[in-house]
């Protein structure tokens, strides 16, 4: 066993234009100030880190790891979650996620997908130069309109999209794979790969690529009354990264799952920081600990109540309170009789 790295943050939710979230210096200062150990980074700001740059010279990446680490934090991962979610876009929602692709490319879903697959590209390779072992994103969705089936779906329409959505990401697979790079799907309600069945639908169309990993958020599981505990248990193996968030899921008489179109703060299910929700994290870094996760615990701060800054320094005590420093002998070595192997043998009877 081996103990979990962290805490770290996702730089995502803080990103801003006012000091200290406007470059990447400050904000790793105020990261390390409030006791955080690692940042895992977005890549759709310049200002923090340019993609192309780090996936073409070595240089320029070990600069960037050398100015977080100057800091007394390391980078843990990269994310490109907006730039996955326009691998695949079904077409109600290219006007929506036209925002964000940059101006050359909007209106023009070809360009926009070609442009998605290069930064994801670019990933890869500013990852293995950054000596990162893992990266996260979204799948993106051909099939979410059809989430609930109804209209009745026409016969074949989801192995279609399940067909097209691995064809879009087996090239970037292997690109990863010829990285030595996890690629990690954030399992998310938006996304075609949304919970397990999807997940596993996925795989049996890019042959069980051995880098189509994921990262665990319990946060979603509880919005969709899925089991997260048994998902590590079914999953762990594939499970490379952990966002560690929190929520909520109070029905009522009035709405449940789908929220009746409220806003976050008025919907049965919502986000809250860490410790202000429901997700049982004791079980979880418990599992994580059984199973050996190999990677860090990382703060993803969303609550539509809590200010963020609370958030961050309320949530690294809570993450380094719950990592388990995993025990190096057994408890019951104290009576260990140290009897050999003849001896084993004369106990059975052999």
């Amino acid at each position: 066993m081996r103990t979990i790295k962290g805490p770290a943050i996702f730089l995502a939710q803080f990103i801003g234009d006012q000091a200290p979230f406007n470059s990447l210096d400050a904000i790793c200062a105020w990261a390390a100030a409030l006791g955080f150990k690692g940042i895992q980074l977005p890549t759709n700001d310049s200002r923090f880190i340019d993609l192309k740059l780090a996936a073409t010279s070595k240089g320029y990446a070990q600069d960037l790891k050398g100015k977080v680490a100057s800091h007394g934090l390391e980078i843990t991962e990269l994310s490109t979650h907006l730039q996955g979610q326009l691998v695949a876009v079904h077409p109600a929602y290219d006007s929506l996620f036209d925002g964000f692709a940059p101006q050359a490319v909007k209106g023009n879903p070809t360009a926009r997908q070609a442009w998605a697959v290069e930064q994801l590209m670019d990933a890869a390779k500013a990852s293995q130069h950054l000596g990162l072992s893992a990266h996260v994103t979204f799948s993106g969705s051909l099939l979410w309109p059809t989430v609930y089936p109804w209209p009745q779906r026409p016969g074949g329409l989801v192995e279609e999209g399940f067909t097209e959505l691995a064809k879009r990401w087996k090239p970037i697979l292997n690109a990863y794979d010829q990285a030595g790079v996890d690629l990690c799907y954030e399992i998310h309600p938006g996304e075609d790969l949304h919970d397990g069945v999807t997940y596993e639908r996925f795989l049996s169309k890019v042959d069980n690529h051995k880098r189509a990993c994921l990262l665990y958020d319990p946060s979603h599981f509880v919005l969709q009354c899925l089991d997260y505990l048994e998902f590590i248990d079914i999953y762990h193996q594939r499970i490379r990264m952990f966002h560690v968030k929190d929520a909520e899921f109070n029905p009522t008489g009035r709405q449940g799952v789908y929220g009746g179109y409220s806003d976050w703060i008025d919907r049965a299910g919502r986000f809250r920081s860490l410790g202000d929700g429901q997700v049982d994290f004791k079980a979880i870094f418990s599992k994580m600990a059984q199973y050996d996760f190999p990677g860090w615990a990382v703060l993803e701060w969303e609550c539509c109540l809590k200010h963020p800054e609370d958030g961050a320094r309320e949530g690294a005590a809570f993450i380094k309170e719950h990592i388990i420093r995993v025990t190096d002998k057994a408890f019951d070595d104290f009576a260990a009789s140290g009897i050999d192997a003849e001896a084993n043998r004369k106990i059975l009877g052999l």
